[in-house]
C-alpha cells in the first residue's frame, strides 16, 4: 500500500452502485501489500510450498516469546525434525527466514484487522472499526506478544533488510488508518480542525502503552483502560454528525474488555 496507490481512497465516489462498491473493495484488497518486496522462495513444487509454510507458520509462534533475532536455522530445524540444510533449502539465510515470518504476520494482521474494517462504511464506521480491531488484536497479542512491537525493539537501529521490511509493512497500516481519519473528515464525522497526523499518532500511543502495560506491568484493567481512552478519544474529534456512529462501534470492546481475561 503506497500513497499514490490507496487501498482506502481519499475521494468520495458519489452513486457508485452494489456491484461497483464490491468492485472497490476487493481492488482495494489486492492492492494493500501491492507496494511490498515479493517474497522470496515463494514459488517451487506444492509440497516445497507447504513444508515452507510449515516452517513459517513455527517460526511465528517462537518469534512470539523469543522475538525475531532468537530464530535460527538449526533451532527451527530442530522443531520440524529436519535437517538445517532442508530449512535453508527454503529461505537461503535467516535474513530471509526474519523477512518471511514478518510478511506472514502482516498478512494475519490485515486479514484480521484492515479487510475487515473496510467492510464498514468509509468515514467515523470504517474508522472505529480499524480502531477496535487492532484493540482486538492487541488484546490476544498480551499472551503471545505482537511481532511489530518486539521487533521494533530489535531492530530501531539496526540498519538492513529486516528492518526495512518492518518498517514498510508497518507504514504501510499507519497510512491505512490515517487515510481513514481524513475520510471521516471530509465526510464530516469528524472536526475539520483534526490533524490526521496527530490523531494516528495518539491511537498508536494508546496501542503502544496496552502492550506495555499489559505484557510487563501486568496491569489487570489495562484493555478496558486503553478502551475508554480511545473511546473519549475519537469522541473528543468528532463531530454531532459522527458521534452517533461511533457509540456502535467501540460500545462493543468496552463490553468485551469487563468479560476478557487478564
Amino acid at each position: 500500500m503506497t500513497v499514490s496507490h490507496s487501498p482506502i481512497s481519499p475521494r468520495r465516489a458519489p452513486h457508485r452502485t452494489a456491484g461497483a462498491k464490491t468492485a472497490a473493495k476487493a481492488a482495494a484488497k489486492r492492492s494493500v501489500s501491492a507496494s511490498l518486496p515479493v517474497e522470496p522462495g515463494s514459488s517451487g513444487s506444492a509440497k516445497g510450498r507447504q513444508t515452507r509454510q510449515a516452517i513459517i507458520d513455527c517460526a511465528l509462534q517462537m518469534a512470539g516469546r523469543i522475538g525475531l533475532e532468537g530464530l535460527s536455522i538449526g533451532v527451527l530445524a530442530d522443531r520440524m525434525e529436519m535437517s538445517k540444510s532442508g530449512v535453508f533449502a527454503h529461505f537461503g539465510s535467516r535474513e530471509e527466514l526474519q523477512i518471511a515470518v514478518i510478511r506472514h504476520y502482516h498478512d494475519q494482521f490485515e486479514q484480521e484487522v484492515f479487510y475487515r474494517a473496510i467492510e464498514q462504511p468509509r468515514g467515523m464506521p470504517r474508522l472505529a472499526a480499524m480502531v477496535q480491531r487492532w484493540l482486538q488484536r492487541v488484546s490476544v497479542e498480551m499472551e503471545t506478544g505482537c511481532i511489530y512491537i518486539s521487533s521494533a525493539v530489535e531492530f530501531d537501529d539496526r540498519p538492513g533488510t529486516v528492518r526495512d521490511a518492518l518498517v514498510a509493512m508497518i507504514q504501510t497500516w499507519h497510512d491505512a488508518v490515517r487515510r481513514a481519519i481524513v475520510q471521516a473528515i471530509e465526510m464530516g464525522h469528524l472536526k475539520p480542525d483534526t490533524d490526521p497526523q496527530q490523531l494516528m499518532f495518539q491511537i498508536h500511543g494508546y496501542i503502544l502503552a496496552l502492550h506495555h502495560d499489559a505484557r510487563l506491568l501486568r496491569l489487570p484493567n489495562s484493555l478496558e483502560l486503553a478502551c475508554r481512552s480511545l473511546d473519549a478519544l475519537l469522541r473528543d474529534h468528532a463531530t454531532p454528525e459522527g458521534l452517533p456512529l461511533l457509540l456502535p462501534c467501540l460500545a462493543k470492546e468496552h463490553s468485551a474488555s469487563d468479560s476478557a481475561p487478564h
